[in-house]
């Protein structure tokens, strides 16, 4: 099994950016966990991919086609406004789980829309960077199921 993690904007700034949401751990961090989460989960490979660009993301879904067997994606502030992401997931028709570092239904009132998630099976938020781990356990077990 393969998973791409997504992340979207300035969440290379982890650590940095309001830590009080976010917490401290950098973005590297993020990437440590996942890579050991997915080996413990039986993924023999873990991408991680970060970018502020929604066009390089839509690439990298699309990439992602006939690679890898599931998705892991922050869409971070794209979320909110991504119709473009939301089309890149529908059309590569890879399982998906969408995931947020902080619990955004409890935040304004902008951030309770969110697109991506019309092309996820499931959804995380609020678990801090421990969520990623959740979703790829998620994603380990629909893959079990599904093939």
């Amino acid at each position: 099994m393969k998973a791409l993690v997504i992340n979207g904007p300035n969440i290379n700034m982890l650590g940095i950016r309001e830590p009080g949401i976010y917490g401290e751990d950098s973005y590297q961090d993020l990437v440590t966990r996942c890579k050991q989460a997915g080996a413990e989960l039986g993924f023999n490979e873990i991408e991680c991919f970060q970018s502020n660009h929604e066009g390089a993301i839509i690439d990298k879904i699309q990439e992602a086609y006939g690679v890898f067997d599931g998705i892991v994606i922050n869409p971070a502030a794209y979320t909110h406004t991504s119709v473009g992401i939301l089309d890149a997931l529908k059309a590569v028709n890879i399982p998906a789980v969408e995931v947020h570092i902080s619990a955004v239904e409890e935040r304004e009132e902008f951030r309770q829309v969110s697109y991506a998630r019309l092309a996820c099976f499931a959804t995380i938020t609020g678990e801090g960077l421990a969520g990623y781990r959740h979703a790829l356990e998620l994603l380990a077990e629909h893959l079990a199921a599904t093939h």
